[in-house]
């Protein structure tokens, strides 16, 4: 009879659970009609022992007692626990990448979610214990500006937290358990980081016609943005310029030895057949690296920059013996062309280096220059340009024949997005020290 007893219990527990996640999500909706898609994309799903709550890539596991006793204590905790989740999904952070500090993510993104919480002043996602976080995320701001995951994380890496510290922020920001984001174990990826990213888009646009929130929303706009932008790391960009080529080397894979020394003895020094003396390798030969010449890119960035980028290429052995790389400076209109053809000509040239301009900028002179330099066959096989930039100019409208690269120093939300056709990767300083 106690047996029977104890399993209706269970069963009612995890009713009652499900009935208030249920009317949590309602009461997000009723607040925030542009997060239906999201809400349903996110599951829920009970894992009874956690005592908590946790999530994956697309799920949130929570505890059915745990849920009960937060609602206790709060009624709207449990629409917060859900929102909190949710944020982190379409802000893409559950997608780590190859993250350092899994501790302090883990905390940045806390952190930056919160941030948008307390921004909204949303009555059914706010909670009474705001009130002592208020102080501490107003502290950051005035340290970091606006608060994203990415900024606060870079943030303490520079600025180290001591343990205790860490322990306060856990306290003040932390709803959910993150070890699935940086566990492989869980099975497969149910929606992908590219997934939640179109998803966060669809949000930004519909977000921006939603006027009750007015202003209070600047901060969730914000951080779906960053989270939604479309950012390739730079060094797996590279890869873009790659094509096959024709490199003068003996090719190991496709040579035998032996029947070649059995020719040699056989038939008195003349080998039995041939060795394959050529092999195809994606190499990197023809591309341009465009220069924004305004006033807002020094020539000590702009040198690194360029030494940076032949870093990565070399590194990674994507080049010919001889190149064809022409270095483009522009601001409203080009102003000089470098023409390198191998890694000596390069350090050369930015020893003495010269940045020539300082004006406005616009974009499209560069592209109408590259295809005049096309049209005058001085590409055998143009794979793309590299734009180093701060972004602030007039974009082409049209899709150029070839693979083009905003490189951006820094994020700044101030910036306009680069068109759609091309790609976008931001370059930290750290990166070109």
């Amino acid at each position: 009879m106690s047996v029977q007893t104890d399993e209706n219990r269970i069963k009612e527990i995890k009713t009652l659970a499900g009935n208030v996640l249920e009317l949590a999500r309602d009461e997000i909706l009723m607040s925030f009609r542009f997060l239906d898609r999201s809400l349903m994309e996110l599951k829920t799903e009970m894992r009874p022992g956690i005592e908590g709550v946790s999530s994956s890539d697309s799920v949130m596991y929570y505890d059915p007692v745990y849920i009960l006793k937060a609602s206790q204590r709060d009624f709207r905790y449990p629409a917060r626990i859900l929102f909190h989740v949710l944020l982190h999904h379409i802000f893409a952070h559950p997608f780590t990448g190859e993250r350092t500090d899994a501790v302090l993510w883990d905390l940045a993104c806390d952190i930056a979610v919160e941030s948008v919480i307390a921004d909204l002043h949303e009555p059914c996602i706010t909670l009474d214990a705001d009130l002592g976080t208020a102080g501490m995320l107003r502290v950051l701001r005035e340290d970091i500006g606006p608060l994203s995951a990415e900024k606060v994380y870079k943030y303490f890496r520079k600025n180290p937290l001591t343990p205790s510290r860490v322990l306060e922020y856990e306290r003040a920001f932390k709803k959910d358990e993150h070890d699935l984001w940086h566990s492989s174990s869980e099975g497969e990826i149910v929606i992908s980081e590219e997934e939640w990213k179109k998803i966060a888009r669809q949000v930004l646009a519909e977000i921006r016609n939603f006027s009750e929130k007015g202003t209070a929303a600047e901060s969730l706009e914000r951080n779906l943005s960053e989270g939604a932008a479309v950012k390739y790391d730079y060094t797996r960009l590279l890869e873009h310029f790659v094509v096959m080529g024709e490199n003068l080397h003996l090719s190991d894979d496709e040579f035998d030895y032996i029947y070649y020394t059995y020719g040699l003895e056989k038939y008195n020094g003349m080998p039995f057949i041939e060795p394959l003396e050529y092999r195809d390798e994606k190499r990197i030969r023809d591309f341009v690296i465009a220069i924004d010449t305004s006033a807002s890119c020094s020539g000590e960035t702009v040198r690194k920059f360029i030494r940076h980028t032949f870093d990565l290429l070399k590194k990674s052995e994507s080049f010919f013996r001889k190149i064809n790389v022409h270095i483009v400076q522009c601001d409203s209109e080009v102003k000089s062309d470098d023409r390198i053809t191998d890694i000596g000509e390069l350090d050369r040239f930015l020893e003495g280096m010269k940045l020539f301009g300082g004006g406005a900028t616009d974009f499209r002179p560069v592209f109408s220059y590259v295809n005049e330099l096309r049209e005058n066959r001085e590409f055998d096989d143009l794979r793309g340009m590299i734009y180093f930039t701060d972004g602030y100019g007039i974009y082409p409208e049209k899709k150029p024949d070839f693979d083009v690269i905003f490189a951006f120093l820094n994020e700044d939300p101030g910036r306009m997005s680069p068109p759609a056709w091309s790609m976008k990767a931001v370059i930290e300083e750290e990166e070109l020290k």
